[in-house]
């Protein structure tokens, strides 16, 4: 109740005074890629409502094609906030550690940080596990997605013994664009096996509670009972909602501040945000995402 009151109050004196109008004429909102556009954008316009009425400016919401849309976005500061992958944060801050600040985390229900990346498979092909893709069509989001590639190129051949070029282990390694995309090419039967994110929290058939497995369940795109898990990784760091840091600095408080208090303040707007049940959102800082960064160095050899 104190957190909303304090953003209503700050509202009221953004709006009445231009104290942050002065120090922006718009604030942008960048959308990771994992589901459609326009149902990204539907699933942020409760926050870019929010986020007009405490700025007190124009919101404007970005939905690129694919991560590093966001990512060079954010460099090019023509985005000034978005919720990253652990692994597109890493390449953010590799190309410019000055560009972004980390400020919050998604929560799980649990309270924990972390997710998963899970490979899956439709249930009638008979692929059960990692051994039953030899020689078949694997497929992945996106190279900046964490759960959709970095981590799956890390610990894949970890438990292979071969590399993730096609045709060594695998018939063929493809990119399918996103997370939905590689979601919907696997229940429709157009690849073998993909693999995408979720928290690995409550009951496979909802699609766990929170992730790209949810929202596909949530849209009607797939039954998962059609769907069997393959493979699950380690336990990722969530990825952080980052803020440009040549913002001025109420501006970043305020929207800090914001989405801190959004799961109190509007359930379902959260839901939609966080991409499913979680319990909010909390405090995070840079070091959280050492590991991934130092992952994401060794991997493209930066």
């Amino acid at each position: 109740m104190k957190r909303t009151l304090a953003l209503a109050l700050a509202a009221s004196t953004a709006l009445s005074t231009g104290a942050l109008a002065d120090g922006i004429e718009e604030f942008r909102i960048g959308i990771l890629g994992g589901e459609n556009a326009q149902d990204r954008l539907n699933s942020y316009s409760c926050l870019q409502g929010y986020a007009e009425e405490a700025l007190g400016v124009p919101t404007k919401l970005f939905a690129p094609a694919d991560y590093n849309g966001v990512i060079q976005g954010l460099l090019g500061g023509t985005i000034d906030m978005a919720w990253l992958g652990a692994s597109s944060y890493a390449a953010t801050y590799l190309e410019d550690p000055e560009a972004v600040e980390p400020v919050l985390v998604k929560v799980n229900m649990d309270g924990s940080i972390g997710y998963h990346s899970i490979g899956f498979a439709r249930t009638e092909s008979g692929i059960a596990s990692l051994e039953d893709m030899q020689g078949k069509v694997f497929g992945f989001g996106d190279p900046n997605s964490t759960s959709g590639y970095l981590i799956p190129s890390i610990e894949i051949p970890e438990a292979t013994g071969a590399t993730m070029e096609s045709g060594d282990y695998f018939g063929e390694v493809t990119f399918t664009g996103g997370h939905e995309q590689t979601i919907v090419a696997v229940f429709n039967g157009d690849i073998d096996a993909g693999v995408t994110w979720a928290d690995g929290q409550g009951n496979w058939e909802d699609g766990y509670n929170s992730g790209a497995l949810r929202k596909a369940v949530d849209a009607g795109l797939v039954d998962m009972n059609e769907l069997t898990q393959i493979w699950k990784s380690k336990v990722i760091p969530e990825g952080p909602i980052v803020l440009r840091k040549a913002l001025p600095d109420d501006v970043r408080a305020t929207m800090t501040e914001l989405v801190d208090g959004l799961h109190e303040r509007d359930q379902d707007c959260a839901y939609g945000v966080a991409a499913g049940e979680t319990l909010g959102f909390q405090p995070v800082d840079h070091e959280t995402y050492l590991s991934v960064i130092e992952a994401r160095k060794a991997k493209i050899g930066g």
